[in-house]
């Protein structure tokens, strides 16, 4: 009879790939993950069928939290300067907070093993951000170029400034300001 599924080790599991993708990349073993989570090679297979499984399980659980930790406390009442600021500084915030997850991200987010399903799962995940930035630049330089590639912008320009605001933490505010007044000059 098969062992119940328990939270705890899901999580545990969860973390531990986070932790030894950051660091290892993709091809680190699921030997290393499990032993990592302190469970056996066995039980990591019970909460996830394939390594691919809990690749793709673990993109969504981070695109998840980084669009939550982007949104929360957007102001509705606030206009689109001021919200799509919120945004950048809460997503940058969470980035900066928890780099070994925006390390797993970015190399889950090259990966082969992520499903098209679980792509097109992180663009509704990101639908918020996505909203905030077409209304940012309806009215701007950016408003006839594809939303991909204003997006793409965008990353490039939050991956820079992030590792802008980890190895300088004394400027981090100013370094995210700057960026997202030139990422404002783009767009809005």
């Amino acid at each position: 009879m098969a062992r119940p599924r328990s939270d705890d080790r899901r999580i545990a599991l969860m973390a531990a790939a986070t932790r030894i993708i950051a660091v290892q990349g993709l091809g680190a073993p699921t030997a290393m993950i499990a032993k990592e989570a302190g469970v056996s090679n066995g039980s990591l297979f019970t909460y996830f069928e394939t390594k691919a499984d809990l690749l793709n399980q673990l993109y969504i659980e981070l695109k998840t939290e980084m669009a939550a930790a982007a949104l929360d406390g957007v102001p509705a009442d606030a206009g689109i300067h001021e919200q799509t600021l919120h945004m950048w500084t809460h997503w940058l915030a969470w980035a900066t907070a928890y780099p070994e997850k925006r390390r797993a991200l970015a190399h889950l987010g090259i990966s082969a093993d992520i499903t098209a399903e679980s792509l097109e799962a992180g663009h509704r995940i990101m639908a918020g951000v996505a909203r905030l930035l077409e209304r940012s630049r309806e009215t701007g330089p950016m408003r006839e170029a594809p939303l991909a590639f204003v997006v793409a912008l965008m990353n490039g320009m939050a991956d820079a400034t992030i590792d802008f605001m980890i190895r300088d933490p004394a400027n981090a505010d100013q370094h995210s300001q700057a960026a997202f007044e030139a990422l404002w000059r783009i767009v809005g």
